[in-house]
């Protein structure tokens, strides 16, 4: 009972002096508490508006009769286009699209569209949309696509009416085979709601990860030996270190946790359809591995922003590994495997299953054990390093002593 007392009472000092020293170091504070508010309400905000809408269009028509206006209405009447301009020609609106005007395309309507559809024969609509910016190109496809295809329903409805068809055996010659669609989890296909849930873990490592290692570096640059505890050394001590160091940014990424999977979510209405409870077990485990992974890495610097560099290069590759952005099926094996290094790489696909699809923890119970298991691993190594830590300052110690 005795040696519990003692640990947890060295616990508590271990806590409170790493506490101390991210309170008074303004830059690991910033990115420890302040960072992590500032990156995700911009981020939410810069994706508020969810849908890319009202992309401007240039139309070309080449007809100019009742029925080519009446499918550049349709175009501008939905919610993805606005017809923006109108051109004489093709070599017009390219000179507009290239002077770099917002112009997200252009639609050619051809002459004699409206004779050609009199008369019975294909006419066609050409659609030029900006394909370096997917967003952009999908938005003005999709409503070219729409647009067309309900003008040529009409106009087919129109042609089997006056053939003497009712308008219910026209509407099942025009379409035969119906496609009933349904779009789960994001059904509006929201970019924001996509992106952010996983986006959000990727900034609480990525944050946690630069802080520890500035405090880390921050200790090598002023010379203090902040892991000396030969005392303690000799009795255990490195675990109390451990936990009293891992319990600092616990409590504070606890508080970063609240405020981004939980009331950002609400503010921006993000799918929440998971257990609170499922995610919490899982954040908990994913929080700890992140913290050990930074200790573990954090005796390695020797220069406080030895972390932030190191962290800045990794984080795009830490963001393309994490399944956001790219399909895990479609990343080589090799590099899938070595992704596991880094806890967001599972981590990410398990909350978004529950906070998207709603599962509960069962359903994501590989991706748990897997969480587990590096748990313990970086736990393992972060007990290793601060042990040769203490090791080594307490020699430096030793040759400071005055003879």
């Amino acid at each position: 009972m005795k040696k519990i007392r003692t640990g947890i009472r060295m616990t508590g000092q271990f806590y409170q002096d790493e506490m101390q020293a991210i309170l008074k170091d303004q830059g690991a504070l910033l990115i420890l508490s302040g960072a992590i508010i500032i990156y995700s309400l911009i981020y939410a905000y810069a994706y508020k508006m969810e849908l890319v809408r009202e992309v401007d269009t240039v139309v070309v028509d080449l007809d100019r009769s009742s029925s080519s206006r009446q499918l550049v209405r349709m175009i501008d009447g939905t919610e993805e286009v606005k017809v923006s301009r109108s051109a004489t020609s093709m070599k017009e609106a390219r000179e507009i699209f290239d002077e770099g005007e917002h112009v997200g395309g252009i639609v050619v309507i051809p002459a004699n569209f409206e004779n050609d559809l009199l008369e019975g024969v294909q006419a066609d609509v050409a659609v030029y949309a900006d394909g370096s910016y997917f967003l952009i190109y999908r938005q003005l496809l999709g409503a070219a696509v729409k647009s067309v295809g309900t003008f040529s329903a009409g106009v087919e409805i129109k042609r089997l009416m006056a053939e003497g068809k009712t308008y219910e055996q026209a509407m099942a010659a025009r379409d035969p085979l119906s496609a009933d669609l349904h779009f789960w989890f994001n059904p509006s296909s929201c970019y924001g709601s996509f992106v952010m849930p996983g986006l959000i873990l990727i900034i609480l490592q990525q944050t946690l990860l630069i802080g520890i290692g500035m405090i880390g570096g921050s200790n090598k640059e002023k010379n203090r030996h902040s892991f000396q505890v030969p005392v303690a050394l000799k009795r255990g001590g490195i675990f109390p270190l451990l936990f009293g160091k891992s319990l600092s940014y616990l409590t504070i990424y606890s508080v970063n946790s609240l405020f981004t999977m939980v009331l950002l979510h609400n503010w921006f209405d993000y799918p929440n359809r998971g257990s609170y409870l499922d995610v919490m077990a899982l954040t908990l485990l994913f929080l700890l591995s992140v913290i050990f992974m930074g200790i573990t890495f954090s005796v390695l610097f020797k220069k406080r922003e030895s972390s932030i560099l190191l962290m800045v290069f990794l984080s795009p590759i830490v963001l393309f590994l994490s399944r956001i952005s790219w399909p895990a099926d479609s990343i080589p094996p090799l590099l899938h495997k070595l992704a596991h290094v880094f806890p967001s790489t599972i981590m990410v696909p398990a909350y978004l299953r529950i906070r998207d699809l709603g599962v509960g923890l069962v359903h994501v119970r590989y991706e748990y054990l897997l969480l587990l298991g590096q748990t313990g691993f970086y736990f393992l190594t972060a007990s290793v390093a601060l042990y040769f830590e203490t090791r080594h300052n307490r020699k430096l110690s030793q040759q400071e002593e005055p003879i």
